[in-house]
């Protein structure tokens, strides 16, 4: 069995880092680079890029909301015609430093409350998938299976790539725990392990309150800025080898 494991990198900004992108570089198959709005800038995307490059890591463009000091986790309000424009800028600026090191964005995932919103509005969905064909018709889209961002893909006739938030608890309904509330991120690396073993022999997940929830998916995601996401992705990485499973990138998939 060929899976993916991503995370999300570059989040940091000028000298300032939020994880540990060089362990995650040796230890995921795909990486999701920030591209400057959330956080990110010019000199860390070149940086990930060209470790992206040297590790044999996919990238994937990581748009965000203009929003440095929420961390792009906070609602704003954006037109839908200025979150396509947003999300076209941060794609191409990845597309560029790609070329320089002869590296190819292969993918999109949608940062925190940019994916939040469009998945609150099939229009708006459909408007930002479409731009996306634009850019590149090859590209993937990386979402959670049954929302609307994978419908809107496939309208679109770009392939969406859905994904298990290891480190994020899940609702009955196969949403996310809001972050804020209690058990919403999980750290621990026992449980996270094992949602990942029941994950790949399951292929579910149980919920927060204890239900088993079936999951669709073809890449496992751990969140860089989660404690200790590299001990974290390392123990996914583990369990995934330990179940005979092959690291492959998404783009290969």
């Amino acid at each position: 069995m060929k899976i993916d494991l991503n995370s999300d990198m570059g989040e940091g900004f000028g000298r300032w880092r939020i994880a540990d992108d060089d362990g995650l570089m040796d230890t995921v198959s795909s990486a999701n680079i920030a591209c400057g709005f959330h956080a990110g800038d010019y000199a860390i995307m070149d940086r990930t890029v060209q470790l992206a490059k040297e590790k044999g890591v996919g990238i994937g463009a990581h748009p965000g909301l203009p929003d440095l000091m929420g961390f792009g986790r906070r609602n704003m309000a954006v037109s839908d015609a200025d979150m396509e424009s947003m999300m076209c800028y941060q794609i191409g600026a990845l597309q560029g430093i790609a070329a320089r090191h002869g590296h190819r964005v292969t993918h999109v995932s949608y940062h925190a409350a940019f994916g939040n919103m469009a998945n609150a509005d099939e229009a708006l969905a459909l408007r930002l998938t479409r731009a996306i064909a634009t850019l590149d018709r090859n590209l993937s889209v990386f979402c959670m299976p049954g929302q609307a961002t994978e419908r809107a893909a496939e309208k679109a006739g770009l392939r969406a790539q859905t994904l298990f938030l290891a480190d994020r608890a899940y609702t009955t309904a196969g949403t996310l725990v809001p972050r804020g509330q209690p058990g919403a991120v999980i750290h621990d690396l026992a449980g996270v392990r094992a949602r990942v073993k029941q994950f790949l022999q399951d292929g579910s997940v149980t919920t927060i309150d204890g239900a088993r929830l079936p999951v669709r998916a073809q890449s496992i995601l751990v969140h860089s800025d989660t404690p200790g996401s590299l001990e974290l992705a390392r123990a996914i990485r583990a369990e995934i080898e330990a179940s005979g499973g092959m690291l492959t990138p998404a783009c290969q998939l």
